[in-house]
């Protein structure tokens, strides 16, 4: 029964406000997670990109911007880069496309949700951070009926809280998370009981 429930992936989406979230996060992440963690986090599209460089001071673990057919590894910390939605072509590979944004964005949270929710199903888990838009609404929908399980910042400890409170009243949601707590649920998600 343990293994059905096994987490494959989390993929965790965030716009404004998201950053502390995620730095937080990940100076607490456990090395040894047994699956990798993928960021969708909305950023101008022409800006360099420092973002791997800054994450990467936080963490031992290896913090990667995606490219074209990347391929994904356990205890791993992906980027989806600026200006790029990223699908999944299966469990270990992925490609960038630059098609049309979605809710103004690209990378769009709600792309990248609904392609891992596809490829991943219940053994996905999809996180929504803070933001000041609705992406990532459809794609937590979507994890949902594929049976994945889904977080969501408390909006009232969301620097912008329109993003979360949008998915908190359309979803159906596993857990509502805080800065604080985000990586020690991580941390736990393979752990037997």
């Amino acid at each position: 029964m343990e293994t059905s429930e096994k987490t494959e992936l989390v993929v965790i989406g965030g716009s404004a406000g998201s950053l502390q979230v995620i730095l937080s996060m990940i100076k607490n992440l456990n090395e040894n997670l047994g699956f990798p963690v993928l960021l969708v986090v909305h950023r101008k599209a022409y800006s360099t990109s420092i973002l791997p460089t800054l994450l990467q001071q936080f963490t031992s673990m290896e913090v990667i911007e995606i490219e074209d057919k990347t391929e994904i590894f356990k205890n791993k910390i992906y980027i989806v880069p600026a200006d790029y939605h990223l699908l999944f072509e299966d469990k270990k590979t992925v490609s960038l496309d630059s098609s049309e944004k979605m809710n103004y964005s690209r990378p769009s949270i709600d792309v990248t949700f609904k392609s891992a929710a596809e490829t991943f199903g219940e053994h996905l888990v999809g996180v929504l951070l803070s933001g000041a838009n609705a992406d990532g609404v459809e794609g937590l929908n979507y994890i949902k009926k594929n049976n994945g399980k889904v977080w969501i910042q408390d909006p009232d400890t969301a620097e912008v809280d329109y993003m979360p409170r949008q998915a908190t009243v359309r979803v159906e949601y596993d857990l509502l998370i805080e800065q604080k707590n985000l990586a020690e649920y991580v941390n736990n998600l393979n752990r037997t009981k």
